[in-house]
C-alpha cells in the first residue's frame, strides 16, 4: 500500500457544507503510511471550531478503512480567517486593492437581476479596458441558494488555491467568483443563516481579487442575512436597484432601497429592467406597465439610471455564456449598457468625490 492509496481515500471526504474533497480544497498538507501507521497533516483556515474535529473524525475513519493501516495520526493546523472589523462592533474597513463594491440588489425574484449584474460588469470592464485598464472590474456571486453567474459567464471549474486563499476564475476581463464553481450543479445548498454569512465572509476575505476599481457584488433577493451579512462584512460605496415596470416590482424595490438607507449605504440609482419590447416598426410595447422604475426612483430620491429592453438577445447570451453586451458591441442592448456603466461611475464620482471617469 502507499501513500497514493492513502490520499485517494482522503477524497472522499467532503469540506463541511460544501461537495468538493479536502483534497481538492488544497487542505491535505501531506499524507503518508509508515510501518502501517497513517501521518497525515492538514491545514484548515476557518473560524468555526467544530469544523477541524468533524474533519478530524473523518479522515481518521477513512484511513483506518485503508487495507494495511493499523493506526492514525492526524495533525491539524488551525488559522482563523483574517476579519475586515479591527473589533467586535466596528466598522469593517475596505478590501486591499479594491477601489470600490457595488452591490445589485432587487427587493424580489425574477427581476433579471443577476442577467443584469453580468451585463453590467462586462460593460463595466470595456469601459474600463478603452483607457488602458485591464481586469479591473470583479463580479462576488452572493447569490448562495441559486447561483446562476458560472453559466452566464460561460464559466465552469474550480478555483484554484494560492496559500489560503481562492483565485477568482476571469473571463471577458471580469473576475468571478460564485458559489457555483464550489458545489456540483445538482447539489441543492440547504443552509440556514449562519452558514450564509460565513460564505459571504470567505469571499471577501479569503478570494484574492487583485487590483480592482470595481467589484459588482450580485445580491440574492429580498433584505435578510445575505444582505446584512454583506454590509457588516465590507463597507459598500453604494447600491443599485434592479425592478421591472409593474406594480408588484416596485413595491418591493423600494422597501429594498429603504434597507440600504437605513445602513448608511448609499443608493446610487435606479434600473428598470425589461421595460419594453422594441416592435419591428420602431415603436415600443410595455408589456409590463411603464414608468415603475422611474417612480420607484423618484421615492427613494436617487436618479433612474437606464431602461433595459425586454431582449431575446440577452436571454440567448445569459443562455450561451456570452453575455448580450459582448455579442454585438455596437449594438442597441451593448449600448444601453455602457449607457447605465457610465452613469454608475458619474453616481459614485459625485457620491465619492473622488472617482475619475475621464481617466
Amino acid at each position: 500500500m502507499t501513500s497514493n492509496t492513502l490520499q485517494d481515500a482522503l477524497k472522499s471526504i467532503k469540506y463541511p457544507g460544501f461537495s468538493r474533497d479536502i483534497v481538492s480544497f488544497g487542505l491535505v498538507r501531506s499524507a503518508d503510511v509508515v510501518e502501517g501507521r497513517a501521518l497525515v497533516k492538514l491545514a484548515v483556515t476557518t473560524g468555526d471550531a467544530t469544523i477541524p474535529a468533524t474533519i478530524k473524525k473523518q479522515v481518521e475513519q477513512a484511513a483506518l478503512a485503508v487495507p494495511g493501516v493499523r493506526d492514525v495520526i492526524v495533525e491539524i493546523a488551525v488559522t482563523a480567517p483574517k476579519t475586515t472589523a479591527s473589533a467586535a462592533g466596528a466598522p469593517p474597513t475596505g478590501m486591499p486593492g479594491v477601489r470600490y463594491t457595488v452591490a445589485v440588489a432587487s427587493g424580489k425574484g425574477g427581476v433579471g437581476k443577476s442577467t443584469f449584474a453580468v451585463n453590467l460588469a462586462c460593460a463595466l470592464a470595456q469601459l474600463f479596458e478603452s483607457r488602458g485598464k485591464f481586469g479591473a472590474v470583479g463580479l462576488m456571486d452572493c447569490d448562495i441558494y441559486g447561483p446562476s453567474v458560472p453559466l452566464m459567464m460561460g464559466l465552469e471549474g474550480r478555483p484554484e488555491i494560492e496559500g489560503d486563499h481562492l483565485l477568482p476564475l476571469e473571463r471577458f476581463g471580469v473576475k468571478v467568483m460564485s458559489m457555483g464553481f464550489l458545489v456540483d450543479g445538482d447539489t441543492p445548498v440547504i443552509w440556514r443563516g449562519p452558514m450564509v454569512m460565513k460564505t459571504i465572509q470567505q469571499f471577501v476575505q479569503n478570494v484574492r481579487w487583485g487590483e480592482l476599481e470595481i467589484l459588482i457584488v450580485d445580491l440574492p433577493p429580498g433584505t435578510g442575512d445575505a444582505q446584512l451579512s454583506l454590509v457588516q462584512t465590507i463597507p459598500l460605496s453604494g447600491a443599485l436597484l434592479v425592478t421591472t415596470p409593474q406594480l408588484a416590482a416596485t413595491q418591493v424595490a423600494r422597501r429594498g432601497g429603504l434597507m440600504f438607507s437605513k445602513v448608511n449605504v448609499p443608493l446610487l440609482g435606479v434600473v428598470e429592467n425589461m421595460s419594453y419590447l422594441e416592435l419591428p416598426d420602431g415603436s415600443r410595447l410595455h408589456v409590463f406597465g411603464s414608468e415603475g422604475g422611474s417612480k420607484t426612483a423618484r421615492s427613494l430620491d436617487t436618479p433612474l439610471l437606464g431602461e433595459v429592453p425586454l431582449s431575446s438577445d440577452i436571454r440567448e447570451g445569459g443562455d450561451s455564456g456570452e453575455p448580450a453586451t459582448l455579442r454585438e458591441t455596437a449594438g442597441p442592448t451593448s449600448r444601453v449598457f455602457k449607457e447605465i456603466a457610465q452613469k454608475l461611475l458619474d453616481a459614485l464620482a459625485s457620491t465619492h468625490r473622488k472617482f475619475d471617469t475621464s481617466a
